[in-house]
């Protein structure tokens, strides 16, 4: 299991973004963090992966333990070693390589020649939009096809946890139902436990199995997903219903109750 435990982050010392986190991912899960900008969501994620120290960031209370060992001092690489990769925002690749060449440099620490060629072919079988692209320089493809590359690459590295930043962040609607289509499916699939940050609450709550709402670095209230589905104000406030069902803008909403985690 990966956990959180009343962690606190500060950046330069200074800057003080997550106030007391704690959550937890189960091995097989799909757990969403919903929020909007500037909640800490991204910062929870790089204090699991170890990239908050090329931020200036630190855990200064709290802490972090993966399969019992904690982990919010250890080098990144390290982390990486141990089975957790963190997907970040926006498809980010080396725009110089092809796609075949990004695919495999997420196969850097293995050994197996014969398991990654192995994984190679699972991975166009998982995205068949790359098929085509192997050979492609991959700083000519879309958007999307950089999702699909990035959450492969990621895989080649036969993580046991992934931490998704935005995976659905500036694509089409059509691209967006496939993403989601696709994590879900690694999930069964590979069994790889996921943790998915996401502004897109409807697709988010629809493939994971918990959520948890994080306002201003802190969390504010979780459960189960399908029980956040049906909240009034997760349907208000994220999903832009009101409680008769119309649809409102979010410059309509005046009012968002903060409940408690233990009250949710």
């Amino acid at each position: 299991m990966l956990s959180l435990n009343n962690i606190e982050v500060i950046y330069s010392n200074v800057i003080l973004v997550l106030k007391g986190v704690s959550l937890k991912v189960e091995a097989g899960q799909v757990v969403a963090l919903l929020g909007g900008n500037g909640a800490g969501k991204t910062t929870t994620l790089k204090s699991i992966s170890g990239l908050l120290k090329t931020e200036l960031g630190e855990v200064t209370d709290g802490y972090i333990e993966f399969e019992g060992r904690r982990i919010d001092r250890v080098d990144p690489e390290e982390i990486v070693r141990m089975g957790i990769i963190q997907i970040m925002e926006g498809g980010q690749i080396f725009e110089h390589l092809t796609v075949e060449q990004n695919l495999k440099v997420g196969a850097q620490f293995r050994r197996d020649s014969q398991g990654v060629k192995k994984d190679l072919e699972n991975i166009y079988g998982y995205f068949p939009a790359l098929v085509e692209l192997r050979h492609r320089v991959s700083g000519y493809i879309s958007g999307g096809e950089r999702q699909m590359l990035v959450t492969g690459r990621a895989l080649m590295a036969r993580p046991k946890y992934m931490l998704l930043d935005e995976p659905s962040l500036g694509l089409s609607p059509l691209l967006v139902k496939e993403i989601f289509r696709i994590i879900k499916r690694i999930n069964e699939i590979e069994k790889t436990s996921i943790l998915l940050v996401e502004q897109n609450a409807r697709q988010a709550l629809k493939i994971s199995e918990h959520a948890y709402v994080m306002e201003t670095g802190r969390i504010v209230m979780d459960g189960p997903s399908d029980h956040l589905k049906n909240n009034e104000d997760i349907k208000e406030f994220y999903l832009g219903l009101s409680e008769v069902g119309k649809r409102k803008s979010y410059k309509e909403v005046k009012h968002y109750k903060r409940r408690k985690r233990w009250l949710s």
